[in-house]
């Protein structure tokens, strides 16, 4: 058997011809894409070969690690790392998540932390460049503003309260609650729950949420928002803060921005923007007029591992206002923020963290940023609107489908309901309900078991279970899209 055989390591004539179009392919990368990667292009060589390289470039880090001849590192002060970053995002093109997976890879390898710029130069460095870029898309370009990475959008919240509450209460670091009276902060109906759990992590209580009743789109209402500030007043509560929503989770609303900051300003509340769904949408001309008076928040939470397609953990917290941040959570532990460095130490970012050991969650945003251009990802942004329109005309023209709003969605989120035949000719009424609420389970559980496809569900309020269907994934394409609807048919069409 070993005779005839191919030695695992040895090469035949098929092998020598792949050697020879890999090498080819590997000297032509200079001249690609990230557009021609999979999923865009079914290029899976040019795909294998890029990642190789990525890998050589990972072994190679690894090796000289290990070498104690290498130098133990090549330091640059940061002003130096700055040279040559401002033409960064002027390089233009469009890629896909194979370059946030590339740039993934070589973070874990690098293995280093975010608290110092000695120990991550480059990363603390791109960091900065990034959060300002951010900043100036939201619409601070005029202002000198702050901002941080974190472990998600519910701890991006979490620091959006958490220096809302100091800014108005700068003695909660040394006295606690107990040197302030009974606040309370505003959130939609249907803002993100992690506004509450912030709240109940603060120390501020779950009870001093105050939940704003929403229109029949998911918006908040601003007039329901100015009684409910009112109503804690004349009780004796002191509002500080609002969160308004850009991007509901289940509906993808988007709160009146611009109304609800004229009442944080009449009444002097902090306004807090939730775009950690919808922030993505400043990116596309077509669609970021939806969060039109988000420049006059205060904080915005935006995650581009939502719409922007970066692998996860990639969500940022953004403060108008420079230094809250750091005032609100430094504690100058001498052991790693010395103010008499050799290089400027406002690039040791730890102090403004609530954490000390961070995660390096920049580079693959910066990678994919720099692989395909702001344009590149409104293209992609675009097109995923595109396909939540197209869905939403399809369903409309089939009678087994009931969508939960009779309108062109705002956002990707398309809510709607599937009828089995024996449900179609029912009245509408609580008979009907109990038998509907069971249906979006029923085919969500067959379509896991299969293995063909997989979309949520939840009730909302007096709307029983719906199917939400959300375009966030860059390989769906439209026969993507009717094949969820026939296999929702299919197996929902005898229950």
């Amino acid at each position: 058997m070993r005779k005839k055989s191919v030695h695992p390591f040895q090469s035949t004539d098929n092998d020598v011809k792949k050697e020879v179009n890999t090498e080819n392919l590997m000297t032509n990368l200079s001249n690609s894409y990230a557009s021609d990667l999979l999923p865009s292009k079914d290029d899976k060589d040019l795909t294998k070969c890029f990642l190789l390289q990525v890998v050589n470039i990972l072994l190679h880090y690894i090796e000289k690690t290990f070498d104690v001849k290498s130098k133990i590192l090549d330091f640059h002060h940061p002003h130096q790392l700055l040279e040559g970053h401002p033409r960064y995002f002027n390089q233009l093109s469009s890629g896909l998540d194979v370059i946030g997976l590339a740039g993934e890879w070589l973070t874990a390898t690098a293995n280093t932390n975010m608290f110092t710029y000695e120990i991550a130069p480059v990363f603390t460095v791109m960091e900065t460049i990034l959060l300002k870029k951010m900043c100036e898309i939201i619409g601070w370009g005029e202002t000198e503003a702050d901002g941080i990475f974190s472990p998600g959008g519910s701890i991006s919240n979490l620091y959006g309260i958490l220096v809302a509450r100091y800014k108005q209460y700068p003695e909660i670091r040394t006295k606690g609650m107990r040197a302030l009276p009974c606040i309370v902060l505003f959130v939609s109906e249907q803002g993100h729950y992690s506004v509450k759990k912030a709240a109940a992590i603060l120390g501020i209580g779950t009870d001093n949420v105050i939940e704003v009743k929403c229109d029949e789109r998911g918006k908040m209402i601003p007039a329901e928002l100015e009684k409910n500030v009112l109503q804690a007043k004349r009780k004796g509560q002191t509002p500080f803060c609002v969160t308004a929503t850009a991007g509901s989770t289940v509906f993808g609303a988007f709160d009146p921005l611009h109304n609800i900051a004229d009442i944080c300003e009449m009444h002097k509340l902090w306004m807090h923007v939730d775009a950690a769904w919808g922030g993505g949408l400043l990116l596309s001309r077509d669609h970021s007029y939806k969060l039109s008076g988000i420049e006059r928040a205060n904080s915005v939470t935006w995650n581009p591992h939502k719409l922007m397609g970066v692998p996860l953990q990639c969500s940022a917290i953004l403060i108008r206002e420079k230094g809250l941040l750091g005032a609100c959570n430094q504690m100058g532990a001498g052991y790693l923020f010395q103010p008499d460095k050799l290089y400027n130490v406002d690039f040791d970012t730890g102090d403004k963290a609530i954490q000390c050991g961070r995660h390096v969650d920049i580079f693959k945003l910066w990678l994919m940023w720099k692989a395909r251009g702001t344009y590149g990802f409104e293209a992609q942004i675009n097109r995923y609107m595109e396909l939540a329109k197209y869905f939403y005309k399809v369903l409309k023209k089939k009678d087994n489908f009931k969508l939960v709003f009779d309108a062109e969605p705002e956002f990707t989120n398309v809510c709607f309901w599937y009828f089995p035949p024996r449900l179609k000719h029912i009245p509408k009424g609580f008979e009907r309900d109990q038998e509907l609420q069971k249906i979006a389970p029923k085919i969500k559980a067959q379509m896991i078991e299969e293995g063909t496809a997989m979309i949520s569900y939840q009730p909302c309020g007096d709307k029983v279970n719906f199917f939400r269907m959300v375009f966030s994934n860059p390989a769906t394409r439209q026969r993507d899209v009717d094949y969820l609807i026939d296999e929702i048919q299919r197996l929902g069409k005898d229950l």
